[in-house]
């Protein structure tokens, strides 16, 4: 008995003795919560007491070259309700119903739905948000942000892109300069009650964005709008599925135009529209988002095409630098040069005789250019192709460009060397061309194009001025200023002539390419020109997809050339022929 209750003290002691220790324990975790750890837990309280909404930031501006504004911001407002502080559902469903044009089952549904903050409709004009505003409706939120506009519509609209209901960009240079273009959004912080519904006295912090960036670019508002002008017109008088055109800076590349029509109205990039303009409708069996990607590929570097005869100039130089020909080289075209088991016809079925080079250029005689890359082989030509850049793409400061289409080398043969000199079996971009176009006629060097000049603050400081990559030695000089003469003469006195401008120096190439199939009676007909011939300044190039009627590139590419370098050659201070 006496063992049992001396077991029985140690027992209760032990008891006691956990007790106290559990307490100590206790006491010191609560000492450490509350003196140690009293800001992080402090601040959670806060957080859990708080609801955040976003504030947008307003996005950079896109600018032309002399300050023009192409995509700017309009100030929209959200509107959304909190449905433990509406007092009179009824009365918010019939306003908002009214002034939101939305059905009332629409807004009864989220107006009685049962949650924190329920939204409405953002993107609301504001003024409709402001008169929402003096209703003064209990429970209803009216939260400003921003949504892109574009002042010109559909200036532009496949090179600046558009942006999504986040305010991302979704194609264009929206896309491509998104790091400076987008903001920091901010945040608007409420204090909640414990089931997270916002006290209605309750006082809001906020937390403001931070604006983007400009991005000034090399585009010119006036001669986009002469080009679009002019692209324009032809498409509807050949009714071509469209019409690219790209005006360019050979000696830096910066891209002073680009035009593909029909364009799309950047305001309103989800509706589908036609060559005219016109909305039309999905049809049954159809995509819509096929049709709209279809609707926003910017041609002039999303697509290829065969380039035809303008591609001779490639074959000319690479000729002339291997001291395989001078323009007084003597050659003689029956109008045919068979190779292999192909005859290969020139356009000019009865062949033009006895020529030199200069004159077969001149003339575009297909024979002529087939022995030139024959005699050149097709390890050299290729060598040509690189040294050119049209193996690489131009590196241009937008997205989705598209890569040269051509046979692997193993698989030429003397066929397909002849075709390719002069502009068949193969595929380039609009801009690939015009790129090397630049480097024939500026001494040798490739630029890249581009559109992004600077990067400026909101108070027009310059952050950032963009620099492209210049290769130089892709052609001598003495070549250069022989291509230059020869394109010269190709406008002046050859079948490029209605590319030229009363009272300039015009110099250029024209193409007409048979679409594949052979023979199915759909062509391309295209123009590259630039000026002054002796110190180019500027070099365009225009494409007319499927025009209807007459198709050669001298009578339909050359003549909208011609136009534009009539209005803009002047306007950028080219000098005239003394």
């Amino acid at each position: 008995m006496e063992l049992f209750k001396i077991y029985n003290k140690r027992m209760v002691v032990l008891f006691f003795c956990g007790v106290i220790l559990a307490m100590l324990i206790l006491a010191g975790r609560l000492v450490y919560l509350m003196i140690f750890q009293s800001t992080y837990y402090g601040t959670k309280a806060i957080e859990v007491q708080e609801r955040e909404r976003s504030i947008k930031a307003a996005r950079g501006l896109i600018l032309d070259r002399n300050g023009e504004i192409l995509g700017a911001n309009r100030t929209v407002c959200t509107i959304s309700v909190v449905y433990n502080q509406v007092t009179d559902p009824e009365r918010v469903i019939e306003v908002l119903s009214k002034e939101l044009s939305m059905s009332e089952e629409d807004v009864r549904k989220k107006v009685t739905k049962v949650s924190s903050r329920e939204k409405i409709k953002s993107n609301v004009d504001k003024e409709i948000g402001d008169i929402i505003r003096e209703y003064d409706l209990p429970g209803v939120k009216v939260d400003e942000d921003y949504k892109r506009y574009y002042p010109y519509g559909s200036l532009a609209s496949k090179v600046l892109g558009f942006t999504g209901a986040d305010n991302q960009g979704i194609i264009g240079l929206e896309v491509s300069y998104e790091e400076y273009l987008t903001g920091t959004p901010g945040k608007i912080l409420t204090v909640t009650d414990a089931r997270g519904v916002e006290l209605e006295k309750a006082v809001e912090n906020r937390v403001e964005p931070i604006d983007g960036l400009n991005l000034v670019t090399t585009l010119d508002v006036n001669i986009q709008q002469y080009a679009m002008q002019a692209a324009k017109k032809v498409l509807a008088a050949k009714q071509a599925n469209y019409v690219s055109i790209i005006v360019m800076n050979p000696q830096n590349g910066e891209i002073y135009a680009m035009v593909n029509v029909p364009e799309f109205d950047l305001n309103d990039p989800y509706t589908l529209v036609d060559v005219n303009g016109n909305e039309i409708q999905v049809e049954e069996g159809q995509n819509k988002q096929d049709l709209l990607n279809k609707m926003w590929r910017n041609n002039c570097i999303n697509d290829t095409y065969e380039p035809g005869s303008t591609f001779k100039i490639v074959t000319a130089t690479a000729a002339l630098e291997e001291g395989i020909v001078t323009m007084d080289t003597m050659f003689s075209c029956p109008g045919y040069y068979i190779v292999d088991d192909r005859r290969i016809r020139c356009h000019k079925t009865v062949g033009h005789g006895s020529e030199d080079f200069l004159h077969a250029t001149m003339q575009s005689c297909n024979p002529v250019f087939v022995k030139l890359g024959l005699s050149l082989g097709k390890e050299t030509y290729y060598d040509y192709l690189k040294k050119l850049g049209l193996l690489d793409k131009t590196g241009v400061d937008l997205p989705g460009e598209a890569r040269t289409i051509i046979h692997d080398i193993d698989n030429v043969g003397n066929v397909e060397l002849a075709t390719m000199s002069f502009g068949q079996s193969f595929q380039i971009t609009p801009l690939e061309l015009l790129q090397t176009a630049s480097a024939i006629v500026n001494g040798g060097n490739i630029v890249t194009p581009h559109f992004g000049m600077e990067i400026q603050d909101s108070g027009g400081n310059v952050i950032e001025t963009l620099e492209y990559e210049v290769q130089e030695g892709a052609v001598s000089a003495e070549t250069s200023e022989t291509m230059k003469y020869m394109m010269g003469m190709v406008v002046s006195e050859g079948g490029g002539s209605k590319g030229g401008v009363e009272g300039f120096e015009v110099g250029g190439k024209t193409a007409t390419s048979e679409k594949l199939p052979r023979g199915n009676g759909k062509y391309i007909a295209s123009f590259i020109g630039f000026a002054p011939v002796d110190d180019p300044q500027v070099i365009a190039i225009c494409i007319v997809d499927e025009p209807s009627g007459i198709y050669y590139g001298g009578t339909v590419a050359a003549p909208v050339i011609g136009e534009l370098y009539k209005n803009i050659l002047p306007y950028l201070g080219i000098k005239t022929i003394d």
